[in-house]
């Protein structure tokens, strides 16, 4: 009988009944796995990078008759082959069982059991027409683990051991398949496939809808910026934030015309506020796919780029993969192949603001395409905002749909880091070395393309406002250290009512220690706009600058955006951590402080680096609140200058004007006492 195990001395391949398992070193203490039913292991790029070689090598393999295991650096794993009789099947059948161990030969996690009678299967591959699998990976987790990451979903769950999560993206849901555990370990389900993932007390599954092989990566660390840092090297760095991107940004829906968004930026610096950025929102293009400013209400875009250069201003304009029916551009794009595909029925894949298809940034040549087309009808613009990166399907019926790169089912998620890509790739390759684009949607590796990532349309509420916290916790865990939220929601907020008026303060105020500070909304009430002939264009909704609330909200707001430019050097350092070390910028209390086990359960504040902990207002009316000081050091209240010990909970007043902010260690004392 043929030896079910092959080595090359950096890599394993088990072989039994028609599938190929094979584990490899990949990266600074990880490993990469990859099975496959009748057929041959595929190379697959989607979110890891090729790692470098020397990582590999305390890479070790030793085989012992149907036992092998394969140790990179701090982790190990066990493979278990065996070869025996199927009594019910009438043959024989070799199977295999993995086990991940850590650094002390503690188990991380481990396959499923067959469960003898239950005859279970731990990689399960159920055949579909064309070649591919439903595909399922189920293991056993580790006694008493928490978990974070996946990207963003809209909850406040923050130890989201006991959930269950859809693996697509939607308008506000962002799903990163990384998870990092309190057991000291991270697991990355390298497929893009629509799918599901599921933490429950008894199994952890994966499940792709579509797929030709099974395909995760795993690595082991002491601490969570250990798991981060390896990570990031894995699936990509974040580039260095630009210094356009550290201060504060500007933005509504929508400036409808080049003299109103120029006159909102002169008003700005006339009043001696800080602005980095300001953005021309949506449909300011006669059609969606035009890629160009509409010339009746943007007469003179260079010019207006150059007097924004002037008041030390970027312009940011946003870019819509729709392409109308009626685009200029529309013909040439369908006769190419560069729209995605309905595979049956009519050809239409949204019709907001008019019937359209999506640009099929999967093919290489679509995104080629793109920024070419960017290039000259945007000279000058650096930023672009990648809105509805979803794609935003009509209905998000995956199965209706088909990309270059292969049906939605198999494909899809990948979708938002291919449309990042597009512009970083081209801003790049035309020298722009400060790429930073926002982008509404995100996937494992999408850092590595500048993307800023905004929690899409969320609803103007307290209880949105709290999801944010979590939300942006567990997108820096998955990878992505850019995040940003429309400061006082997207939708439902009226400039008049005194209720959004406190709302939008709280939110202002956490917005400032978010990694990037950016206002933005559809407020009301709304105003229609309709050009010269009388045509109607999209809406357009009530003012959203700092002096929009009235006065008592506009001092507060002028506070808040100076103390963000007083952060200007601390947050530098935090986009350089980022960048050079893969560590997240808005993190949970856990990431620095893993060995205090209350610091793992706290879900309403976060820490802004590691030197400043966030305790934003999440409730209406509120004025005082509770703060948890996380053991092992001592912390200033920045309102009041009192010192606290950590590993207590402390109350903290927090009058409309103050957010709880603590300094860890007597770092910043700069800002001591200009929150009171």
């Amino acid at each position: 009988m043929a030896d079910p195990f092959l080595t090359d001395g950096t890599s394993l391949t088990w072989r039994g009944s028609g599938e190929t398992l094979r584990i490899q070193p990949w990266g600074t203490d990880s490993v990469r796995v990859r099975a496959v039913l009748g057929g041959p292991i595929r190379d697959s790029d989607w979110a890891l990078l090729e790692p470098d070689a020397s990582a590999a090598a305390s890479c070790a393999v030793v085989i012992a008759g149907e036992r092998a295991t394969i140790t990179n650096g701090a982790i190990s794993a066990v493979v278990r082959s065996n070869t025996a009789l199927d009594w019910q099947g009438g043959y024989i059948r070799t199977t295999a069982h993995l086990t991940f161990l850590d650094a002390h030969g503690e188990v991380l996690f481990a396959e499923e059991e067959h469960g003898g009678a239950l005859k279970l299967r731990a990689r399960d591959y159920d055949a579909l027409p064309g070649g591919t699998f439903r595909a399922r990976a189920t293991f056993t987790p580790a006694t008493g683990e928490k978990l974070y990451g996946m990207g963003q979903y809209q909850q406040d769950i923050l130890n989201i051991k006991g959930a269950t999560f859809e693996l697509a993206h939607r308008n506000s849901q962002v799903s990163v398949p990384f998870v990092l555990s309190s057991a000291g370990y991270g697991f990355l389900w390298h497929n893009p496939a629509i799918g599901r993932a599921t933490f429950a007390t008894n199994r952890t599954e994966w499940f792709a809808e579509s797929t030709v092989q099974l395909d995760y990566w795993v690595t082991a660390g002491a601490t969570p910026s250990d798991i981060s840092r390896n990570y990031a090297q894995a699936t990509g760095h974040a580039p260095m934030m630009p210094e356009h991107g550290l201060g504060f940004w500007q933005c509504k829906l929508r400036y409808t015309s080049q003299e109103e968004l120029l006159t909102v930026a002169r008003e700005h610096k006339r009043r001696g506020l800080p602005m980095d950025v300001i953005v021309a929102d949506f449909f300011h293009w006669p059609k969606m796919g035009d890629f160009r400013f509409e010339d009746e209400f943007w007469p003179d875009p260079e010019a207006m780029v150059a007097e924004l250069a002037e008041l030390g201003i970027e312009l940011m304009v946003p870019v819509w993969p729709q392409v109308s029916l009626e685009s200029e551009n529309f013909a040439e794009l369908d006769q190419l192949g560069y729209l995605v595909r309905s595979n049956r029925g009519v050809d239409i894949q949204m019709a907001f603001e008019g019937p359209s298809r999506f640009l099929d940034v999967t093919n290489p040549g679509a995104r080629e395409w793109l920024w070419a087309k960017l290039r000259v009808n945007y000279p000058g613009v650096k930023l672009f905002w990648l809105d509805e990166a979803e794609p935003e399907y009509a209905f998000f019926e995956f199965g209706a749909y088909s990309y270059h790169a292969g049906q939605v089912l198999e494909v899809g998620n990948v979708y938002p880091q291919l449309f990042s890509r597009a512009v970083y790739d081209g801003q790049i390759a035309d020298g722009q070395g400060d790429s930073v684009n926002l982008v509404r949607c995100a996937w494992a590796g999408s850092q590595r393309y500048g993307a800023l990532v905004w929690s899409g349309d969320i609803h103007s509420s307290f209880a949105s406002m709290r999801r944010q916290v979590t939300a942006g916790i567990h997108m820096g865990v998955a990878g992505i250290p850019w995040f940003t939220t429309d400061i006082g929601g997207f939708g439902g907020g009226n400039i008049d009512d005194p209720a959004f008026r406190e709302l939008l303060v709280r939110w202002f105020q956490m917005g400032a220690f978010m990694p990037v500070m950016r206002l933005h909304g559809d407020r009301g009430p709304s105003r229609e706009i309709v050009a010269a002939d009388g045509s109607r264009r999209c809406h357009s909704g009530a003012e959203n600058e700092l002096w929009s609330y009235g006065e008592e909200v506009y001092e507060i707001l002028v506070r808040y955006v100076n103390i963000r430019e007083e952060l200007r050097d601390y947050t530098r350092g935090l986009m350089t951590a980022a960048h050079v070390d893969g560590q997240p910028v808005m993190r949970g209390v856990f990431h620095d402080f893993p060995a205090d086990e209350q610091a793992w359960d706290v879900a309403d504040q976060f820490l802004f680096g590691p030197s400043l902990l966030v305790a934003p207002v999440l409730e209406a009316g509120a004025r005082r609140r509770d703060v948890y000081l996380p053991a092992g050091a001592k912390w200033t209240a920045l309102a009041s200058g009192e010192v606290f010990d950590g590993g207590r909970w402390v109350q903290a007043d927090a009058p409309l004007g103050v957010i709880p902010v603590f300094a860890r260690d007597a770092a910043l004392p700069q800002l001591v006492g200009t929150l009171a």
